[in-house]
């Protein structure tokens, strides 16, 4: 038995080091990559000063990787995620992002497994796997949240500018001048995009899909039938920004009245943690039975396993979306 428990432990510590090596080597590889693209910038255009607006041509490249960039265009799921980043308003790259995916969900299950059935290891590595997509999920509802808090009032000042007898573009540029980063990043691309010859119908179509909220296509909605048709866009503008403001407000007393769910959910998820630390600290030998018992891991694990799907299901329900 101790000899297994030594062959095992250094067949998890090659694994590491390969994987450390691996990571190492790809990120002097890359960092090869971007001074040589630097170098080739410099030569071809010295005299160029710096500019810091975006680049006018796009790059497609998923990974700075060659290798990695051929292997990713080949599942469709790369389209979905970096989407996700652009909403999330990430400068990451696809490449990175699975990348550090598959490094942190391999240490989780390697170090797991060592502490737990293989099959729990196996969900654990799963779950650290997806901590980085779930943290990019996060900061865009974050990103999300503060765009549909300013938006009104950014429909109060263009309706305000539409008044004054600003055109719909001066308009534009004028309320994206004066407004939160969050969402004069959005207006400003929109208007640039209108101006450049795109259209105004286009380029509403695509902040609809750059930032796909109910109250961003209603927006987009109004202006594009205020092309076809005529009218007020100005008092369509006002409109719209007073309904939303009271559906912010709806949404605020939604979100206090599923507080006190939400909190009865993470205590009842604490609760047997705290529980069971606490029997280790008073009666350690009491905890020791189970967990020495030939089938005490994976009652553990399965006991975890409940509680986070619980905490779960109990924050899908009290997550009420208006």
């Amino acid at each position: 038995m101790f000899i297994v428990s030594v062959l095992a432990f250094f067949v998890v510590i090659s694994l590491v080091s390969t994987l450390a090596v691996g990571v190492a080597w790809m990120a002097f590889l890359k960092r090869k990559a971007e001074e040589a693209d630097a170098a080739t910038g410099d030569a071809a255009e010295p005299a160029q000063p710096l500019d810091e607006s975006p680049p006018l041509f796009r790059n497609d490249r998923l990974s700075t990787l060659n290798f990695w960039d051929s292997v990713l265009a080949r599942f469709d799921f790369v389209e979905i995620l970096r989407a996700r980043m652009a909403e999330a308003e990430m400068d990451w790259t696809v490449g990175r992002v699975t990348l550090l995916m598959l490094l942190s969900g391999t240490i989780a299950f390697l170090l797991g497994s060592k502490f737990l059935p293989v099959w729990a290891a196996l969900l654990a590595g799963c779950a650290v796997a997806l901590a980085p997509y779930a943290y990019i999920l996060r900061r865009r509802e974050k990103r999300f949240e503060k765009f549909r808090e300013g938006f009104p009032d950014v429909l109060d000042s263009l309706a305000r500018a539409l008044r004054a007898g600003y055109p719909l573009a001066a308009a534009m540029e004028s309320v994206a001048a004066e407004t939160s980063p969050t969402v004069a990043v959005e207006i400003r691309r929109t208007s640039a995009e209108a101006n450049l010859g795109m259209g105004w119908e286009r380029a509403l179509s695509n902040l609809g899909r750059r930032v796909p909220l109910l109250e961003v296509n209603l927006f987009a909605a109004a202006v594009q039938l205020h092309s076809r048709t005529g009218g007020k866009l100005s008092e369509v503008i006002a409109g719209l920004a007073e309904n939303m403001r009271e559906s912010l407000s709806l949404r605020g007393e939604v979100r206090a009245l599923s507080a006190h769910g939400k909190l009865t959910g993470l205590i009842l998820t604490i609760l047997p943690v705290g529980i069971a630390a606490m029997m280790m600290w008073v009666s350690p030998g009491y905890m020791q039975v189970l967990y020495n018992h030939p089938a005490g891991k994976d009652l553990i694990a399965a006991a975890v396993g409940c509680l986070a799907l619980a905490h779960f299901i109990i924050k899908k329900i009290v997550d009420i979306k208006i």
